[in-house]
């Protein structure tokens, strides 16, 4: 069976030949370098000890140099499968999601004719380079001179020029004994239809060759020299040779200079690539003229495994970053992901390399935003979340975005990086009450304190009970994680225990008891939900469990809040009150005592849970017996006095 044209150099150019060879070896990670595709292993041809089997994944090409088995796909799966070439492709075409071409029985005559249609488009780079040198070029040579390209790059890149008029490169390649099907079949010309002469494609405009894998030119991108021309940039139609959605501007070149360590860029376009390319940046490449697609990805991935999106510093370059992320999530996986470096505003690549040079473009790259950063940026930038509905709004999107992501280990880490941003954005550090937060106590007491109450860490015990109230209750229905989310958020834990747990109640809650419980199981442990369900105060989880009584789950979780902010805040201001003593006590200093163990007692009253002994006020209100203790040796050491306020 004959293949079409082109078919190995995408299988090729789709398959990992470290993802095919990893299935049979274990790789030396002390010589290997993942990150440049440079593996290195126990050779799968011969039995040894040392790692001389090398993996150019780049490149596509393995050598052992014990053995001297060398190859690339095909050959290692023909090898270690011990099948023909042609089960070696199904096999490849497979794992690669590319279908298998029928049986061809012209598929000779077709790579023929791709010859033929390839050798037209090299006379017509011959034309376009010719032209530029003529008087009709003049202009088109002062705007290159002006965009800072020099006759040495201009030739490397093999830039033309199509002079005005309807039939010059048609006439010419008719002169040269073209058949007329292969100059419309290139995509250089167009059938007339009014009848006339076919006439050419392009006129009137600056001429960049686009160029395959192998480096022979498929196509080629005009730009226009008319300023009032309605297509500012025009590429060749889709041909038997050229598929845009699958091609990229420099890509060969790229290749090569990715493969000796160079980053990998992806530009907006042609410009672009030959400033970048002319400053050092070599491995650079551009769609064409299109949103990068799904094929343009993979080409991508086969060369560096973390290319970097350098686009326009505009509202139009922004939103085609944006559109990359919805592609780019389902397909993302440990090793292949993206990062993307923005532009300074107004400016295009071409512009920094000619305002700043090399070093400010480095500078850009250097700042290059990860993928789950730019989602952040997309899903945040320019909107208020000042109500719960709207915070709440931001979660659901962000689920379904990370939800795209096929790796579960890598979307766990989305969903955490993503968790730490809105952290880092809606709750700052608790340090102002009056500013309405809420705190774990500070540890540090004034030496007048070091003996009281205040510093025995009995309230502390008391608190992280509170807390395994509210966390079991809300593992056993997670349904209510929703009412209280923002209020644990901000809840600063005294058990590192806990505050893990409330990492994955917000980031898993959603999915359900056994989800969560399992998530808890694989990243703490399975002892971490035996020790919290142990707590004292946990005897009423069980019966929720039981029941599933919604409205018992929060106005238990509800009580729980309350009691760890009234604990903290009643610290808070006994705390002060002691600091404000040793200055000068006042009637004002023992009111705010008082008023803050009442709101307490208040607490304490409503919520019959805690298994603190209390004693009977003269009003019949129930007072908890430490702190009427606590509060009345306070008392006992002040000295009264009328306030001077």
């Amino acid at each position: 069976m004959s293949l079409p044209p082109g078919f190995l150099d995408e299988l090729r150019t789709r398959t990992s030949l470290a993802q095919v060879i990893g299935r049979k070896v274990m790789w030396d990670q002390r010589k290997s370098n993942q990150g440049k595709g440079d593996l290195w292993a126990p050779c799968p041809f011969h039995q040894e000890k040392t790692a001389s089997f090398h993996v150019d994944d780049r490149q596509g090409y393995y050598y052992c140099f014990g053995c001297h088995a060398k190859g690339d796909a095909i050959s290692f799966i023909r090898e270690t499968e011990n099948v023909e070439f042609m089960e070696a492709i199904e096999i490849l075409a497979g794992e690669a999601g590319i279908p298998m071409p029928a049986r061809d029985p012209k598929a000779q005559e077709k790579a023929d004719r791709r010859t033929q249609l390839t050798e037209v488009m090299d006379q017509a780079v011959k034309f376009f380079r010719l032209q530029l040198h003529t008087g009709a070029g003049h202009d088109a040579r002062k705007y290159l001179a002006k965009r800072g390209l020099s006759e040495a790059t201009q030739e490397k890149f093999g830039i033309g020029f199509a002079p005005e008029g309807w039939q010059n490169l048609w006439d010419h390649l008719i002169g040269k004994s073209v058949p007329e099907d292969h100059i419309i079949a290139t995509g250089l010309g167009k059938p007339s239809t009014k009848g006339g002469k076919p006439y050419d494609t392009f006129r009137n405009r600056i001429m960049f060759p686009i160029r395959d894998s192998r480096g022979k030119v498929i196509a080629f991108g005009g730009r226009a020299m008319d300023p009032s021309d309605n297509a500012k940039y025009l590429n060749s139609p889709q041909t038997e040779i050229f598929d845009k959605g699958r091609s990229l501007y420099n890509f060969a070149s790229a290749r090569e200079a990715s493969g000796k360590g160079n980053k990998l860029l992806v530009a907006e376009g042609y410009m672009d690539v030959i400033a970048l390319s002319e400053a050092g940046f070599g491995a650079t490449v551009a769609p064409l003229g299109t949103a990068i697609t799904e094929d343009q990805l993979h080409l991508l991935w086969r060369m560096s495994t973390e290319p970097i999106i350098a686009l326009d510093g505009d509202t139009a370059g922004l939103r085609a970053a944006f559109r990359v992320i919805d592609l780019a999530l389902p397909l993302v996986q440990a090793g292949q992901s993206l990062r993307f470096a923005l532009m300074p505003e107004g400016k295009d690549p071409d512009d920094l390399v000619r305002s700043g040079g090399a070093n400010a473009v480095q500078a850009v790259i250097d700042q290059s935003l990860p993928l789950v950063q730019l989602l952040w940026r997309r899903e945040t930038e320019g909107q208020v979340f000042d109500s719960p509905e709207r915070k709440a709004l931001l979660d659901k999107v962000l689920r379904e975005k990370t939800a795209l992501i096929t790796d579960q280990s890598l979307r766990k880490h989305y969903d955490d990086a993503l968790y730490q941003l809105k952290r880092d954005k809606f709750f700052q550090p608790r340090q102002n009450r009056q500013a309405g937060r809420w705190a774990a106590p500070s540890k540090a007491f004034n030496p007048e304190t070091k003996g009281s109450f205040l510093a025995t860490g009995q309230d502390n015990e008391q608190e992280i009970l509170h807390e395994a109230v509210l966390l079991s209750v809300m593992i056993k229905v997670p349904e209510v994680i929703v009412d209280f989310e923002h209020l644990l958020e901000a809840l600063d834990f005294h058990s590192d225990l806990h505050s893990r747990i409330r990492t994955i109640l917000l980031q898993y809650g959603h999915n359900g008891v056994e989800v969560l419980e399992a998530e808890i199981n694989q990243q703490l442990g399975e002892d971490a939900l035996v020790k919290l369900m142990s707590a004292p105060h946990v005897a009423v989880v069980p019966a929720l469990r039981r029941t599933r009584d919604h409205d018992l789950a929060r106005l238990t979780v509800e009580a729980a809040f309350t009691k760890l902010k009234t604990n903290r805040g009643h610290r808070q201001e006994m705390a002060e009150a002691m600091e404000d003593m040793t200055d000068r006590p006042t009637e004002a200093v023992t009111h705010r005592v008082k008023e803050a163990t009442e709101a307490r007692n208040r607490a304490e009253r409503n919520h019959q849970e805690d298994k603190a002994e209390y004693d009977l006020g003269p009003n019949g209100a129930p007072i908890n017996r430490e702190e009427r203790n606590a509060f009345d040796e306070l008392l006992g050491k002040i000295p009264f006095t009328k306030s001077r306020h």
